[in-house]
């Protein structure tokens, strides 16, 4: 019994000195394109989680910064300061809206005192609409490729697995035995693509999430702006080139 069992043991403990490197070397050249494809996606997916999360942190920094600006009255001293946060999407709504205005005001040769038209009122929505959505694609770039990579590659990482699992029953057909010194180094190689698939998708899963959740809220803020640009419009007599006096009380 244990001199049948000695073939085994010995390849168990070879198995178990075999670190991950040395199981890769081993693994056919589908199973080697697989997990260089994971490891390749899983680069790009930390890179994007790195960008992503400094660039939505800027626009929320510079979003606060403008809207404290902003509500202290003045759309001059906006203007300016939202010329230089150009990371935040409300400041770029208010850019553009400021300037649709401007071009009203130049156009119709008055300061607007008596406030806005249907016409002009629709263009200035329309432009703070365009802006809104240019902002949110800004935004959204690269979360295409984090949700694929969470969706598809614990399937690609399967489908090394069982190309792996494949090529160990080609080898216990042609040793003619299913012992465990056949059988295990194979599944072992082939279990890595699945692992490192989980490795890639587990990451770029959370962070999508976490991302989507971040852009739902500065949507939500874009919004409730737009109204409240809206009606201080209504209010101060949209007069975008004359509004020191339209700040006052």
């Amino acid at each position: 019994m244990l001199l049948a069992g000695a073939p085994g043991l010995e390849w168990g403990v070879r198995l178990a000195s075999l670190d991950i490197l040395q199981l890769i070397g081993q693994a056919g050249w589908i199973v080697k394109l697989v997990l260089l494809a994971l490891a390749a996606a899983s680069v790009v997916s930390w890179a994007i989680i790195a960008f992503k999360w400094r660039e939505l942190r800027r626009a929320a920094e510079d979003s606060e910064a403008f809207l404290e600006v902003y509500h202290e009255g003045s759309f001059d001293a906006a203007h300016e300061v939202a010329r230089d946060l150009d990371q935040s999407p409300i400041a770029q709504v208010f850019l553009e809206a400021y300037g649709e205005l401007s071009r009203i005001a130049r156009y119709a040769g008055r300061s607007l005192s008596s406030g806005l038209g249907d016409l002009q009122r629709r263009a200035v929505e329309r432009q703070i609409s365009w802006t809104a959505a240019r902002e949110t694609h800004r935004l959204e770039r690269g979360l295409e490729f984090l949700a694929t990579t969470g969706s598809a590659a614990p399937f690609v990482g399967l489908f090394g697995t069982v190309v792996g699992i494949i090529t160990a029953f080609e080898e216990i057909g042609e040793a003619g035995s299913a012992s465990l010194a056949v059988v295990a180094p194979g599944i072992a190689e082939a279990l890595i693509a699945t692992a490192v698939g989980l490795a890639a998708a587990i990451p770029a899963t959370i962070a999508y999430n976490h991302f989507v959740g971040e852009l739902r809220r500065l949507g939500e803020r874009v919004d409730l702006f737009a109204e409240e640009f809206l009606a201080d419009i209504r209010i101060r007599g949209a007069r975008p080139a004359d509004d020191s006096r339209a700040a006052g009380p």
